[in-house]
C-alpha cells in the first residue's frame, strides 16, 4: 500500500521535480550559463575571443596599462629626478630600538642617514625633511619625486616640507615591498646606543657613497666621477670600516 496517497502526500523525487518546475516558470535562471565562451549580456557580440580581437583591432591594451606606466618604467624614466626614503630600526645590546630615517638618490644611488632617534614621531620626521633639504642646497631642486611608503611616521607635515620644494611625494603600493627596497641590513654589529649607531652609520655612509662599486655606474661608487686615473702599480693597502664589517681595498697615494 502507497502510505503517500494515503497522506496526500507525494515522494521525494517528485516534490523536488515539481518544485524545480514552479520556480523555473515564475524566475530568470541564476548563475552563470552553461555554454561557456559567450557572455550573458545582450549587445555583446559573442565570447571573450571575440571581445579581445575587437579591442585588439582598435589598438586598446589592458586597462592597467592604459592607467598609468609601469612602476619599474617609471622608476627608470625619472631616476635623476628621484629620491626615495625609508625607515630603518636597530636593536641595540641594552635591548632598546632606534629608528633610522634614510633617503637614496636613485639614479646615483647615494644614500643620505637623516638622523636616528628612539621616537620618530611625526614632528621628528618632518624637521629631518627640512635638513635633508638645506644639506643638499641647491642640487635639491633637480629632484623631482619622492618615493615613500605608507608608514604613519611619515604624516602630511612631512609630505608638505617637499611640496614647498616642488617635490611631488609619490606612496609605493601597498604591500609591495620590492616598490622601495633600497634598505640594506646591518647584521653583525652590536650597536650600544644612539650615538655609536650615528658613528657606524657615518662611517657605512662614506663607504657606499665613495668606495662601493656600482654595476650601474661602470663600477664606479656613488659620488666618484667616472673616468678617473689610477696608478695600478701603487701599493694595495687595506681598512676596516664600520669595526671591521668591512673591508676596503684601495692603491696607496
Amino acid at each position: 500500500m502507497d502510505l503517500s496517497e494515503r497522506a496526500g502526500t507525494t515522494t521525494g523525487p517528485a516534490r523536488g521535480a515539481r518544485s524545480r518546475g514552479a520556480v523555473g516558470a515564475a524566475e530568470p535562471p541564476l548563475g552563470l550559463p552553461t555554454y561557456p565562451g559567450w557572455t550573458a549580456w545582450p549587445g555583446v557580440p559573442g565570447g571573450e575571443g571575440t571581445v579581445r580581437r575587437i579591442l585588439a583591432a582598435a589598438g586598446i591594451g589592458p586597462a592597467p596599462r592604459r592607467a598609468s606606466p609601469a612602476w619599474r618604467r617609471f622608476l627608470k624614466a625619472r631616476a635623476s629626478g628621484i629620491l626615495a626614503c625609508d625607515f630603518l630600526h636597530v636593536d641595540t645590546v641594552l635591548l632598546r630600538r632606534l629608528y633610522v630615517l634614510f633617503v637614496v638618490e636613485v639614479q646615483a644611488r647615494a644614500v643620505h642617514v637623516v638622523g636616528v632617534t628612539a621616537h620618530p614621531a611625526g614632528a621628528w620626521t618632518a624637521r629631518q625633511g627640512r635638513d635633508l633639504l638645506m644639506d643638499l642646497g641647491e642640487p635639491a631642486g633637480q629632484f623631482r619625486f619622492l618615493v615613500r611608503d605608507r608608514d604613519g611616521k611619515f604624516t602630511a607635515g612631512f609630505d608638505d616640507v617637499f611640496a614647498g620644494n616642488g617635490t611631488r611625494v609619490i606612496k609605493a603600493p601597498v604591500r609591495s615591498p620590492r616598490a622601495n627596497s633600497f634598505a640594506e641590513r646591518l647584521d653583525h654589529v652590536l650597536i650600544l646606543g644612539g650615538q655609536h649607531l650615528r658613528k657606524v652609520l657615518a662611517e657605512y655612509a662614506r663607504h657606499y657613497n665613495g668606495d662601493r662599486p656600482r654595476q650601474a655606474r661602470q663600477q664606479e661608487p656613488p659620488l666618484r666621477q667616472p673616468g678617473h686615473a689610477l696608478d695600478i702599480t701603487a701599493r694595495i693597502e687595506r681598512r676596516s670600516v664600520a669595526g671591521g664589517l668591512i673591508s676596503e681595498y684601495r692603491r696607496a697615494a
